[in-house]
């Protein structure tokens, strides 16, 4: 039976072939894996495996995971991928070190306002709908450049970037097209003055097409844990 360590490096041989091909170093590129309606269990065995940083999409699992996790908090990342409302930027201000999602002024302003002084920033990524889905969350492509400044000039909280979650596609060409819509939208933000370095862009069926456009953290679930026969509570 193939275990988590195993399909981790599994996982990371792609990303190694990946960036070999794109002519990008294997270092450039960081493994979130994404380990949402998988127990503590499955991040205890993965942390087991080197793996440090780790990606949720529902607050309240996530929390729970967390505290059930407190002996290995030291050496673990939670990265926030999934919408934030903002009733909930508390705890996630609070417990969180990444959120990748965050796609308006409001919820930057509360999670800048909340988080707390003790800690590190808050590292963010502003979610970009490049997809034109009414049913994706993330701010249009026209809008970011204002929201990027504003997120940037906020206290506790440092704007490292972009995130998308493209509509699936079925070649390896069409594949990149939205990503490298996505790294043109952050090379503009860096033309802006921004002092932009992370793409969060790429999942378990399109990892190839996403170093290949400059990801810098590919967020993947199911090529580590499997499929998922469940979905979490928000």
């Amino acid at each position: 039976m193939t275990g988590i360590a195993d399909t981790l490096q599994d996982t990371h041989a792609r990303i190694a072939a990946a960036c070999a091909a794109a002519g990008r170093a294997e270092q450039d590129v960081t493994l979130l894996a994404v380990s949402k309606t998988f127990g503590p269990d499955a991040v205890r065995e993965a942390h087991a495996a080197g793996q440090r940083a780790f990606g949720e999409n529902y607050v309240q699992e996530a929390l729970d995971k967390i505290a059930a996790l407190a002996d290995l908090r030291a050496g673990l990342q939670w990265h926030l991928i999934g919408p934030l409302q903002s009733n909930k930027t508390r705890v996630v201000a609070e417990s969180f070190d990444w959120v990748h999602s965050v796609d308006r002024l409001k919820v930057a302003e509360r999670l800048s306002a909340q988080r707390p002084p003790h800690l590190p920033p808050l590292q963010v990524c502003l979610q970009v709908n490049v997809s034109g889905e009414a049913s994706k969350s993330g701010v249009a492509p026209q809008a970011l450049p204002a929201l990027a400044a504003q997120v940037a000039a906020l206290p506790r909280l440092r704007l490292r970037g972009l995130m998308s979650i493209p509509e699936p596609a079925g070649t390896f060409d069409a594949q990149r097209e939205p990503h490298r819509e996505l790294f043109a939208l952050l090379q503009a933000l860096r033309r802006q003055g921004l002092q932009l370095d992370t793409l969060s862009m790429g999942m378990s069926a399109d990892l190839e097409a996403a170093v290949a456009e400059g990801a810098t953290i590919v967020r993947i679930g199911t090529a580590i844990f499997g499929g998922r026969t469940r979905r979490a509570t928000a």
